[in-house]
């Protein structure tokens, strides 16, 4: 065992599909795991046909697979089925992903496969959860951003609730159910049994907002104001974001731009007492803003420790000298797509290495071959699997 590979020696079958699940199971990969990713003959993991394709993967298939090996298999066929149950002995791990009564239909619920791995973690990612009058329904993202209060909470300018363009619900319903699974993986080595871990969007989601959701709640409901300076503002030539929320933020503001008095207003001299002001300060902090370009009012700000950033593109991020030296992101290059993308290092673990097994996310079924026989098929046997199209192997 290793701080770069705790996890090595461990064997996870991941059967989830989309975002969340495979995250989690991706994460698992990271930290040393074998995970096998095991998806349908036909269309493979679904997130594989989600926006662009590039070879057989998208950006939303290729962040939550890396550092996985494939086999795809037709889990429809008795065949596929007792296969599956031949890839699972020795599972230290089990993900499934789909809909509440599924995977009991198919006969790899967790009675089933804890009957025959006795300690093995069996964790269900679901949309709203195993029980409830909505656990059957169908969900993604959009959905659980709506149903948890995050679309009422992101109002735009023209009054409209708007969906957050990141899958923030998946991830965090991912690094969740990460957590959840390592928790487990430390307390397995005095317990005698496995355990089934329930993980849904909506908690996740849930957990995401705690924050907001709890202040609105006891706020008696809706929006609470954004109290300037803190905000968004234009300037001569772009956006940027100030944050200011101790009194001494308050007043080095004041000084950075200029307008010191503004402290010594009676009206704008504490949160509290901004607040029923906020059209007044604005009136004033917004035309003095756009009067200069980000550059002038950054170098004030900074020079007074006041919380701020001008608003980048996700290509202004990547592009930044900063993020460069800190080495928040790798740039590696993938066999599916014609030109390096962008990884960003997952904290605690060694950078990517362009070309290492762990940054690379395999094609469906591009290791079926090899897991067959690690498993002790023979070359005969593996022929007739692939001739009857029980188990498919990319190119």
């Amino acid at each position: 065992m290793s701080y770069d590979a705790p996890y090595k020696g461990l064997k996870v079958v991941d059967l989830s599909q989309g975002v969340a699940g495979p995250y989690c199971a991706m994460m698992l990969a990271q930290y040393g795991a074998d995970v096998l990713k095991v998806e349908p003959t036909d269309t493979g993991d679904w997130s594989r046909g989600l926006g662009t394709v590039y070879g057989d993967h998208t950006v939303y298939s290729i962040p939550a697979n890396i550092g996985k090996r494939s086999i795809a298999l037709d889990l429809k066929s008795d065949e596929g089925k007792a296969l599956l149950w031949r890839l699972i002995e020795g599972a230290d791990v089990f993900l499934q992903g789909f809909r509440p009564g599924v995977i009991d239909r198919l006969g790899f619920g967790y009675e089933a496969v804890s009957a025959k791995e006795p300690r093995i973690l069996y964790v269900s990612v679901s949309g709203f959860g195993l029980k409830g009058p909505l656990s059957e329904r169908p969900a993604m993202d959009p959905v659980l951003q709506a149903y948890t209060g995050l679309m009422a909470e992101n109002l735009g300018m023209d009054g409209i609730p708007h969906r957050i363009p990141i899958i923030s619900i998946d991830m965090s319903t991912a690094i969740y159910s990460f957590t959840a699974v390592a928790a487990a993986l430390h307390a397995r080595r005095d317990e005698p049994r496995g355990r089934h871990i329930e993980a849904s969007l909506m908690q996740g989601g849930a957990g995401l907002q705690a924050v907001r959701m709890m202040g609105s709640y006891l706020d008696g409901g809706g929006q609470r104001a954004i109290v300037p300076p803190t905000g968004i503002y234009k300037t001569a030539d772009g956006w940027l974001q100030v944050t200011v929320v101790r009194p001494f933020e308050w007043d080095a503001y004041c000084r950075a731009i200029g307008r010191a008095d503004l402290g010594e207003d009676p009206r704008f001299k504490s949160s509290n007492e901004r607040e029923p002001h906020i059209a007044e300060l604005n009136a004033v902090l917004r035309p003095l803003l756009e009067s200069q370009p980000t550059a002038y009012w950054s170098a004030r700000l900074t020079e007074q420790r006041v919380m701020h950033e001008a608003l980048n593109s996700y290509t202004d991020f990547l592009r930044q000298p900063h993020v460069a030296e800190s080495g928040a992101v790798a740039w590696t290059t993938h066999p599916h797509v014609d030109q390096p993308i962008p990884l960003p290092n997952i904290i605690g673990m060694p950078p990517f290495e362009d070309g290492a097994a762990r940054t690379i996310s395999p094609g469906k079924g591009e290791h079926s071959t090899a897991i067959l026989t690690e498993h002790g098929f023979g070359a005969e046997e593996i022929a007739g699997l692939l001739a009857r199209k029980t188990v498919l192997q990319a190119g």
